[in-house]
């Protein structure tokens, strides 16, 4: 049978009071902590969060919904997320929204039900609008990689356009002057991505034509036919910027399979540097994201929110760096 709070009373001597005060967060004399930890031990009690969490008015849950679960992205950040709670002593709960809005906003209703007591978000909308019914639960909500267009949350992520125009710039600095891009125009990342390039380009003085300019959803299958079809061009680019890991890995591949090489053929640059560097050689220039640190700065603002129990008069902007990682895979064009 179960241990139960009167069985760790009998065992220490102290007042139901002073082992309830316990269990759920509050301070106790560091002596009767000594004790009611030791009796916890040998007698194998578990909390009953349920209980606690009606007392407490906390469920020691977070909600971390992702985009697609699918993307290599998403898993990364699900795995330092997780890292970070757990230390904190905190449970997941993990909704995949499958790039879909509707879905998005299912998983919403799904965990204010499930009473989290936050909400981790790599959201598909651009519009927050659907996020109001957690603000008005007063459940504390931040945005991670993915901000909205119309309205003011917490937000952690990189400078995507910065990014992108550093990327790109690394092959204008060697003398590419027909640079493509494969990036998405319906994601926030995307849009903001394919502003640095183009930004990078007209400060270069250098066109961007339109077919020059592979847009859709981030995916595999978006840089892998984009990369095709850029090559097969009359007047192909010497070099490509790909806009997100899924271009990436896909845009080798077309490479591959065209038995093509980098930087001998083409020119290529990509972002997010999770598995392909160890895998791929020549090794790929890539815009790297500081994912620890991001997941880590998320978590230490929502738990900051929860524990102050208010929301903040301005949102909290993070904005880390991303560093641009060398690689072999572009060529100086000057030296051809």
């Amino acid at each position: 049978m179960p241990a139960t709070i009167r069985d760790i009373k009998n065992r220490t001597g102290l007042s139901l009071a002073t082992i309830s005060k316990y269990l759920n967060g509050g301070n106790v004399l560091p002596k009767n902590k000594k004790l009611i930890e030791e009796a916890i031990e040998e007698l194998h009690y578990e909390v009953n969060e349920i209980a606690r969490g009606l007392v407490t008015n906390q469920s020691k849950l977070i909600g971390v919904m992702v985009y697609d679960i699918e993307s290599f992205f998403s898993g990364s950040i699900l795995h330092y997320i997780s890292y970070e709670m757990r230390k904190r002593g905190y449970g997941v709960l993990i909704c995949d929204s499958y790039n879909n809005e509707e879905v998005e906003k299912q998983n919403l209703k799904f965990l204010l039900n499930k009473k989290v007591d936050g909400i981790l978000m790599l959201p598909v909308n651009l519009s927050g609008a659907f996020v109001r019914p957690a603000r008005e639960a007063s459940v504390p909500v931040v945005l991670i990689d993915r901000s909205f267009t119309d309205d003011e949350y917490d937000f952690v992520g990189i400078d995507n356009r910065m990014a992108a125009f550093r990327a790109v710039s690394r092959l204008i600095e060697n003398h590419h002057r027909k640079i493509a891009v494969i990036t998405s125009d319906v994601e926030y990342t995307g849009m903001a991505r394919l502003e640095g390039y183009r930004s990078a380009m007209y400060q270069a003085g250098l066109p961007a034509p339109e077919k020059y300019q592979r847009l859709g959803r981030h995916s595999f299958e978006l840089g892998y036919v984009s990369m095709k079809q850029l090559l097969a061009l009359d007047d192909p680019p010497t070099g490509v910027f790909l806009g997100n890991y899924e271009t990436t890995l896909g845009g080798i591949m077309a490479v591959n399979e065209l038995g093509l090489s980098w930087p001998e053929d083409i020119s290529i640059i990509g972002f997010d540097d999770l598995i392909v560097s160890k895998v791929v050689r020549p090794k790929i220039w890539m815009a790297v994201q500081p994912m620890g640190e991001i997941c880590s700065k998320a978590v230490e603002i929502l738990m900051s929110s929860i524990e102050e129990k208010k929301e903040q008069i301005t949102p909290v902007k993070v904005h880390f760096g991303a560093l641009i990682r060398e690689g072999s895979s572009i060529r100086d064009m000057e030296e051809t």
